[in-house]
């Protein structure tokens, strides 16, 4: 009787640790040491931080300065605004998915978080697009930059930008499109409580990546 008990407790101690002790399905936990965990968290902390006010600066600079008010600065300030974005909306949760190496924050939060995180990561791509296409005509055509690059062209591009960006983002997460056609095999082997992935297939990929692009024109026959 005393083996078998102390052949359960020995059991029960070697089992993985999970997100959730008293829930089916719970995804796996990795357990950091305690050293490991704070240096986890001052880094990701300072990483964040550097992140909001170093772009905060280049917003602050943009709007302030007159001088400042061009097309090409305008790209960047939407730049600078969607990862400002990153560092103090996306990053925080993501760290603590990071250390604790599980989502406590519950589904809802789960989708909100990974639509914001692909949409304004979209963003940035986006912006770089058009601050290279910009870059490109002011290098290449200076003489049919001004009146190709004008305020009125550039708002309209930024409003692309996020617009599309928030679609592919909130759309593809919400109404999972990215497991469409493979479900029974992403709530059978990806799934799990305590866990908040991002799951696309490759055609979800590469419709998301054309509807975004061929809006701005960056997509050629």
């Amino acid at each position: 009787m005393d083996f078998q008990k102390t052949l359960s407790q020995t059991v029960m101690l070697e089992s993985p640790p999970l997100c959730y002790e008293s829930l089916n399905g719970s995804c796996l936990k990795f357990v950091y040491p305690k050293e490991a965990r704070i240096a986890l968290y001052i880094l990701f902390v300072v990483m964040s931080l550097l992140t909001v006010l170093g772009n905060l600066l280049v917003i602050i600079t943009i709007i302030h300065f007159k001088q400042l008010h061009t097309p090409t600065n305008y790209l960047i300030l939407s730049l600078a605004a969607a990862d400002l974005l990153v560092g103090g909306v996306v990053m925080p949760p993501s760290m603590l998915r990071s250390v604790e190496s599980c989502w406590y924050l519950g589904t809802l939060f789960c989708k909100i978080h990974s639509s914001l995180d692909v949409t304004l990561c979209s963003v940035s791509i986006l912006n770089l697009c058009v601050i290279s296409v910009d870059r490109y005509y002011a290098v290449c055509h200076p003489l049919l930059y001004h009146s190709i690059m004008t305020l009125n062209a550039t708002a309209f591009m930024i409003g692309v930008c996020w617009t599309v960006s928030a679609f592919v983002g909130f759309g593809v997460i919400f109404l999972e499109l990215g497991i469409l056609g493979v479900e029974d095999y992403y709530y059978s082997n990806v799934a799990c409580e305590g866990g908040c992935t991002v799951f696309f297939i490759l055609h979800c990929i590469s419709t998301a990546a054309l509807g975004t692009l061929q809006p701005l024109g960056l997509l050629y026959e």
